[in-house]
């Protein structure tokens, strides 16, 4: 089993279909897939912020299914975990959202595996999977790729949170999740759950940045990260094009390698009533 972790209110549906679209579509194997998804409802704080809806759930689930038929779903509420760790926080009005920490309670939510890949819902594979779920992970806690912009600015091996292998047996072992929550509760972060992982790591990989590609796609890309980026022309400006925004995918970045996934994707959102 291949077990994926998604995170996020109704509005990352998009997202989450077509990065999971693209996992199906560009890997070869029999082994089946979990799509783990985490979501809540805090919509005191926004009224867009609710659960991902069950007839979302259930458009996803067919979908994947006709891929394999042992391919599944599972979604967690984890509402109540959130209001007693985060509400009221220093970081609840975090940079993207608070559905960004509540990837943390993956080491207290029943049924995560020992192995586990989190992904941003911005995201799109454009070679097989089984290259990233394979690395070896045996003494570390995750694996990571490097942060775009933060390796310039930051530190060389400053990474990006958007894609990362857990080691979850490992991770629980050391507290790493349970070290990122107290950051959380106790500090107010520039980049929040992310900035609170890199404090709490013991030990962790750095993947070549192939497999968390912020901005640009090349042949031998396997992850593409559709996060916001800096355009020089026609004027210094930044960006936030998702891979779901399709038109901007090809005018923009003049993309045509996901085309066969975009059919895929309209035929099943074009016939949900």
């Amino acid at each position: 089993m291949i077990d994926i972790l998604f995170c996020g209110n109704d509005g990352v549906f998009d997202g989450v279909l077509t990065c999971a679209l693209s996992i199906l579509m560009r890997t070869e194997t029999r082994e089946p897939f979990c799509f783990h998804i985490f979501t809540m409802d805090v919509s005191h704080l926004d009224e867009k912020y609710t659960c991902i809806s069950d007839d979302h759930i259930r458009t996803l689930e067919s979908a994947v299914k006709r891929y394999n038929e042992e391919n599944s779903v599972k979604l967690y509420d984890v509402s109540k975990y959130y209001m007693k760790a985060f509400s009221g926080c220093p970081n609840e009005g975090a940079y993207c959202s608070p559905y960004t920490l509540i990837r943390l309670f993956a080491d207290v939510v029943k049924g995560i595996p020992d192995k586990l890949l989190y992904l941003d819902a911005d995201i799109m594979f454009n070679r097989d999977i089984r290259l990233l779920w394979d690395t070896d992970l045996t003494d570390y806690e995750y694996a990571a790729a490097r942060d775009h912009y933060g390796k310039y600015l930051l530190y060389p091996n400053y990474i990006n949170a958007g894609v990362l292998l857990f080691n979850m047996k490992l991770s629980r072992a050391t507290g790493l999740f349970k070290k990122a929550r107290w950051w959380i509760k106790k500090k107010k972060l520039t980049f929040a759950d992310q900035s609170a992982l890199i404090r709490s790591t013991t030990t962790r990989k750095v993947l070549p940045q192939r497999f968390n590609d912020q901005k640009f796609l090349h042949k031998h890309t396997v992850v593409r990260h559709f996060s916001k980026r800096l355009f020089w022309l026609p004027y210094p400006h930044t960006d936030n094009i998702k891979q779901w925004h399709i038109e901007k995918v090809h005018s923009v970045f003049r993309y045509r390698q996901f085309d066969d996934i975009y059919d895929e994707y309209l035929k099943i959102t074009n016939s949900t009533p």
